[in-house]
């Protein structure tokens, strides 16, 4: 098998795999109008993903899966739970409180996709592992904003729709375990070593790293939650179609495929946190000028939120490609999930400041509040170059 084929495979799994991340989030107002539920309920649909995320990967961190196990068959394995967990969700329940609990599963089942995945990459790249990880964070990217493409284009029915996940991440989990081999540059199962969570940080380059992440983090999915919410407000603010609105919103998620190769192709060549932090330097001159478009020209909102969103993940391989190139090589599988553990906890608490800034300041001024995850990001990034 030809690195690229493994490289195509895998970035079409991570890309079906990643529609139950906001599969769920894209219909939550049919889900809140259906349900008669509040906007801050309706909030932990996509809340609960995120903590589930953090579960599963701390579990998998603290046990050394990715390393002490295959990535390949994790993935695939996972990926199947997943698409099970979601359409018990799609076609059986009824109720809230369920449906958080279903989403959490789901988020768990997502950890032992996502940073495996990015392992199994880097068994077929030593050389180019920054356009590999860019390639492949792009597909996740584009797979996380398929919800929102699929509710332009499918049915009316939000439980349809959801559906449809489901049946993408089971394609997903056969991909993997089928047609995918681990590369060249795999190393053996290792035995299990609770000192790798302390190793991880005891180690500069990795902590900066992981600083520079973290701080990517703060921004990311808080804009990724809500930025197809404020749309939509925009939208009707000014009369446009709703239909415009989810067009929109695939828009803005999606270009942060095009960002994430950009800048891994570029990162290659001049520096991974050179490119980080021009890309956190654009998004989060964003989170400043958003505001001032809210409820104005559709147009100009627009192209500014798709500017937004190719740089606000534009930066998120190459965090990645940091950690596989300076920690131990016999647990990269650990040490990357540990690093999105850790950022995914974070995202937890930007997602939720979020609604209640809306009440306080407005969609004016509320995504100003995410620039300062950028801002330190980049000075990590400065300090990892030196």
């Amino acid at each position: 098998m030809h690195r690229f084929t493994a490289l195509t495979l895998v970035a079409i799994a991570l890309l079906f795999a990643m529609g139950l991340w906001f599969g769920v989030s894209a219909v939550a107002p049919q889900i809140a109008a259906e349900w008669k539920l509040s906007e801050a309920t309706t909030a932990w649909l996509t809340l609960a993903v995120q903590l589930g995320f953090v579960a599963g990967t701390l579990t998998s961190a603290l046990l050394n899966l990715p390393d002490v196990i295959s990535a390949r068959r994790l993935c695939a394995l996972c990926a199947l739970a997943g698409a099970i967990t979601n359409a018990i969700l799609a076609t059986f329940v009824d109720s809230v409180s369920v449906a958080i609990v279903l989403r959490f599963v789901t988020g768990m089942c997502l950890a032992g996709v996502y940073p495996p995945g990015m392992k199994l990459i880097a068994t077929w790249f030593k050389t180019g592992r920054g356009f590999a990880l860019g390639v492949l964070i792009g597909a996740l990217t584009l797979g996380k904003a398929s919800p929102y493409l699929v509710n332009v284009l499918g049915s009316d029915n939000w439980r349809v729709n959801v559906g449809i996940a489901s049946v993408l991440a089971v394609i997903a989990s056969i991909l993997v375990v089928r047609f995918v081999a681990d590369g060249p540059y795999a190393l053996p199962n290792q035995p299990f070593d609770a000192t790798q969570i302390t190793r991880v940080f005891s180690n500069r380059g990795v902590r900066l790293a992981n600083f520079g992440y973290f701080g990517h983090m703060w921004e990311l999915y808080a804009m990724w939650t809500w930025a197809p919410v404020m749309i939509r407000a925009s939208v009707a603010a000014s009369g446009d179609s709703p239909r415009f609105a989810e067009a929109a919103s695939f828009a803005v998620i999606g270009a942060g495929a095009i960002g994430c190769v950009v800048a891994g192709l570029v990162a290659d060549r001049i520096g991974r946190p050179i490119v980080a932090s021009a890309a956190m330097a654009g998004s989060g001159a964003c989170c400043l000028a958003i505001g001032f478009l809210f409820g104005k020209a559709p147009v100009a909102l627009l192209l500014l939120a798709i500017f937004w969103g190719a740089t606000v993940v534009a930066d998120s391989a190459q965090f990645s490609a940091c950690v596989t190139e300076l920690a131990d090589p016999r647990y990269i599988g650990t040490a990357l999930t540990l690093q999105t553990c850790i950022g995914f906890l974070i995202t937890t608490l930007s997602i939720r400041m979020m609604p209640l800034l809306v009440a306080r300041v407005g969609w004016e001024w509320a995504f100003a509040f995410l620039a300062p995850g950028p801002l330190l990001g980049i000075i990590a990034m400065m300090r990892l170059r030196q």
